[in-house]
């Protein structure tokens, strides 16, 4: 079985799964490999991780964003089962007792970077109904990935941290008006679209535009609703945006993985 993880010093990614069914994302430089979040059962997580040439037992790691539960079902039995150590928000652990016993924990606060092995991770802390939700920048070597799902609005700070980046992980939920004509009910469609929520295609695309520059290469939207929205609507939207840069843009699917992305030399 490959690795998968490539050569030493270049990042890559494969967003696994994405959506309010699970989500979860491979991140390696070649020498130390993680997830952030797991939120597909274990085995659901190997099966994707295998297809892509990706070993579970290589990784060195799993980072938390928050404690719902689409983002954390699979972490407590691949830390087990793999001896991994888990970087985890101190009041994102409080609030979710059903992570079990887990192989190590260490927390982490937004706005202090740590590193895992040679991996560098500044974790930032987004806008959403968690107890201490983050969203996260890798940087090596000129290279810099910037994860932003899950949140509300786009704050000055998550607007700072995710300029520059090489490739943005980008939340694009729902289409407003699929949302207010949709078949939720009432308050949870005005949960998704408070500021505690979840992104629109159009606010996706508003903070796009905002960071957007000459060196972005690829640009992976996130998270969309199943009900809410599809892939065309997001595609369409936010692509829009790109008006100084001519990225790769891609959609990030609920039921199957997507493409290994190397980036760098």
């Amino acid at each position: 079985m490959m690795d998968g993880d490539g050569d030493s010093g270049r990042l890559s990614i494969c967003v696994l799964a994405s959506g309010s069914k699970g989500n979860a994302i491979y991140i390696s430089n070649g020498l130390c490999s993680l997830l952030v979040d797991a939120g597909l059962s274990g085995k659901a997580i190997e099966h994707r991780m295998h297809e892509r040439g990706l070993n579970p037992a290589s990784l060195s790691a799993i980072i938390v964003s928050h404690e719902h539960a689409d983002h954390i079902q699979g972490v407590g039995v691949l830390s087990r089962r793999y001896g991994l150590p888990v970087y985890v928000a101190e009041g994102t652990w409080k609030a979710a007792p059903q992570l079990g016993k887990l192989y190590e924990t260490n927390h982490f606060e937004c706005g202090c970077a740590f590193s895992i092995g040679s991996l560098h991770v500044h974790p930032f802390s987004l806008s959403h109904d968690a107890a201490d939700p983050s969203g996260f920048i890798f940087q090596q070597n000129g290279t810099k990935i910037g994860i932003a799902t899950d949140l509300g609005i786009a704050t000055a700070m998550v607007r700072e941290h995710l300029k520059e980046c090489t490739l943005l992980v980008l939340e694009a939920n729902h289409d407003p008006d699929m949302l207010i004509n949709g078949p939720y009910p009432w308050p949870l469609k005005q949960r998704i679209k408070g500021r505690s929520g979840h992104l629109s295609n159009q606010e996706s695309k508003d903070l796009l535009c905002e960071v957007q520059h000459e060196k972005l290469k690829h640009v992976v939207l996130a998270h969309l609703s199943e009900t809410n929205n599809t892939p065309e609507a997001a595609y369409q939207t936010v692509g829009s945006a790109l008006t100084r840069c001519r990225p790769r843009l891609s959609v990030a699917l609920q039921d199957r993985c997507g493409e290994l992305i190397h980036l760098g030399t």
